[in-house]
């Protein structure tokens, strides 16, 4: 949880480097909390019909699309990669698995072009 509160405090920083760790937490406790968002909106029945999408769930998804967005590009970054990078996934199919390829590998040993490795700094 504290990966995802971490994400968050860092809302719209795209600067730096985010470690595999910091990514996947934090997308995790994003599809728990998007899942729990659904739930609430068909138990509430707000959802808009025929849909299971209500207003909780597009309101999160709203709040959480900024930060997600920036923790993908310092993942990125970590990787070597620009964020730029990110506009691969419009490729169908190739460039989503070339993203996700990216997003799993371990980033680049000691200090990079986007600033010094997230893993040494936590260990130091």
């Amino acid at each position: 949880m504290n990966w995802y509160l971490m994400v968050l405090k860092k809302y719209v920083t795209f600067g730096g480097r985010a470690r595999r760790k910091e990514y996947w937490m934090f997308s995790l406790f994003n599809i728990i909390f998007t899942i729990a968002a659904m739930t609430m909106d068909n138990l509430l029945g707000i959802n808009f019909n025929p849909s299971k999408y209500g207003p909780i769930y597009c309101l999160y998804g709203i709040a959480v699309f900024l930060p997600s967005l920036a923790v993908s590009v310092r993942r990125l970054h970590d990787a070597g990669k620009s964020g730029w990078y990110l506009f691969m996934a419009l490729i169908p199919i190739a460039g989503a698995i070339l993203i996700l390829v990216k997003l799993c590998t371990d980033g680049i040993t000691g200090q990079n072009k986007y600033g010094p490795n997230p893993k040494e700094a936590i260990t130091a």
